[in-house]
């Protein structure tokens, strides 16, 4: 996280629904030889307190958790470079703003039972989404192909100590001069949801 707390006054409300909207993210954790990372979907409960996903068997991560254990997921939002000549203002230097959200807890291993009330709930939140589609359930699958696939996958939970969120978007900046970045960062590709950004940007959420 940014350490400037002009970028850390969004509520923990805002983070934690730009964690559950966005649903995917790094799961890192900390092993022997270094740190595992894996990229994971996730469901997020309201109050931001419970993260449930999954892993495939052959995930080095799962591997290693025979216990509870201290773990991170990293939720990524848009990002993109901002050149000094957008602020139209002297002595500027290059910089990349940016949004992310980290959920620290513990993860541990749930019931093998538990996986397929997890799979029907992950892509229910999802498929909703997709209106005017007719959701996929997993009632379309052929029985015995389903039960071969969720032998392969886990079923774990992050139970959500802390959640700290980085909105960098400029706040630090007069309002004209970051705006003035904003539009000029419209016709940019360097970076993720670029144009997203920048409409952040322009309106940046207040503490």
């Amino acid at each position: 996280m940014h350490p400037n707390p002009a970028f850390r006054k969004v509520e923990d409300a805002r983070n934690i629904a730009f964690a559950r909207d966005r649903a995917f993210g790094m799961l890192t954790v900390n092993a022997a030889d270094g740190p595992l990372i894996s990229h994971v979907p996730f469901a997020l409960n309201e109050s931001g307190t419970i993260a449930d996903l999954h892993l495939v068997r052959s995930n080095p991560i799962l591997r290693m958790l025979d216990a509870p254990m201290p773990a991170l997921i990293a939720v990524a939002g848009p990002d993109a470079y901002v050149s000094p000549d957008w602020y139209d203002t002297p002595d500027q230097v290059p910089t990349w703003n940016y949004v992310a959200v980290h959920l620290r807890g513990t993860l541990e291993k749930l019931p093998q039972d538990a996986m397929r009330d997890m799979l029907d709930m992950q892509s229910a939140v999802y498929e909703k989404r997709l209106t005017p589609k007719t959701p996929w359930t997993a009632d379309k699958m052929t029985p015995e192909v389903l039960d071969k696939m969720m032998r392969q996958i886990v079923p774990y939970r992050l139970t959500v100590a802390s959640i700290n969120g980085t909105w960098k978007l400029g706040q630090n900046k007069p309002d004209a001069v970051r705006v003035a970045a904003a539009d000029a960062m419209h016709s940019s590709d360097i970076g993720s949801e670029v144009a997203a950004l920048a409409d952040l940007m322009r309106d940046p959420p207040q503490d």
